[in-house]
């Protein structure tokens, strides 16, 4: 089984504590977004936990306890963005948020924290030629700290378009697409990146850009050191080439304030749940009621065993 933690929220950014607890706990409790009184245990043992992915714009609250991971295969997608304040509203200054990449590298390697340049958005400030621009600078200070960048063109989800639109976001063309993607290709290699492209329904592999599987089972195969037999997650958009995992964290619960996020859909809720956040609680900003139903989730190692040669 492969824990993501979390395309709902920033568990390393605000939850960490809470990760930790989960565990040294062995288990963490999870609702259904879809029915909110249906809450899966989900076990967090190494016997059964092949790999977990980080998804985080700060990662720093938990570094001082990186060390509770050392039986885990583990890689942290990690977004850096040059939109500042205008789109990414309570994220520490960009340079901060450099440094803290460079960190994280020299404490796991560079193979295991991959740079997410996601989503692209163009406004009338937040140009083609900015996108050049920064994203030459952010590979410059990001050289040999990561061996991957993964991007995407913002999708317009009703949950944030309506922030889009006030800060005269607007939509990519297809002609936009191919000359931004042709000319990061090309800088990705003076940096040394394998550029990646996140569940874009286009072909752009006559730049060098390969789909991203940012969910990649052979990454935390080659980090487990064995094989692992996983499948595609049928969950996410067709275009996404994500292997199957158990998502541990909870919708309108990250603090970061990005008017583009399709994770939050109401400040007024997101500010209530944050407000119910306990460390010690199973469940992430929630509290277990009478209506709630708690399923065991089934739980097994993907792991292949290898038959003896002789």
């Amino acid at each position: 089984m492969i824990i993501s933690a979390s395309r709902r929220t920033d568990i390393p950014a605000f939850y960490s504590e809470w990760f930790w607890r989960r565990l040294q706990e062995g288990y963490v409790l999870v609702r259904n977004p879809m029915n909110i009184h249906r809450v899966s245990k989900v076990l967090l043992n190494k016997q059964v936990v092949d790999g977990i992915v980080f998804w985080t714009k700060n990662p720093r609250p938990m570094f001082e306890r990186l060390h509770m991971l050392d039986d885990y295969a583990y890689y942290f997608q990690y977004t850096l963005n040059p939109y500042g304040r205008m789109l990414e509203k309570n994220l520490p200054p960009l340079e901060q948020c450099v440094q803290t990449f460079r960190e994280l590298s020299r404490f796991i390697g560079p193979g295991r924290v991959i740079w997410r340049y996601d989503p692209v958005i163009l406004t009338g400030e937040i140009t083609l030629q900015y996108h050049l621009e920064q994203f030459a600078r952010l590979a410059d200070k990001l050289a040999g700290y990561t061996r991957c960048c993964v991007f995407s063109f913002v999708d317009f989800y009703s949950k944030a378009q309506r922030n889009l639109r006030g800060v005269g976001a607007r939509e990519i063309i297809w002609k936009e697409k191919l000359y931004l993607a042709e000319q990061l290709a090309r800088m990705a290699v003076q940096y040394d990146l394998q550029l990646a492209s996140c569940a874009e329904d286009m072909d752009l592999s006559h730049f060098g850009i390969r789909p991203s599987r940012c969910i990649d089972g052979e990454l935390l195969a080659s980090i487990n050191g064995r094989v692992l037999r996983v499948e595609k997650d049928k969950n996410q958009r067709h275009s996404c080439g994500c292997a199957a995992s158990v998502d541990i964290g909870a919708y309108n619960t990250c603090g970061h304030g990005c008017l583009y996020c399709y994770a939050n859909y109401s400040r007024p809720v997101v500010e209530k749940n944050i407000a119910l956040y306990d460390p010690a609680s199973p469940l992430l900003c929630s509290k277990l009621t009478t209506e709630d139903v708690v399923v065991e989730k089934k739980a097994a190692s993907l792991a292949v065993l290898e038959k003896p040669l002789f």
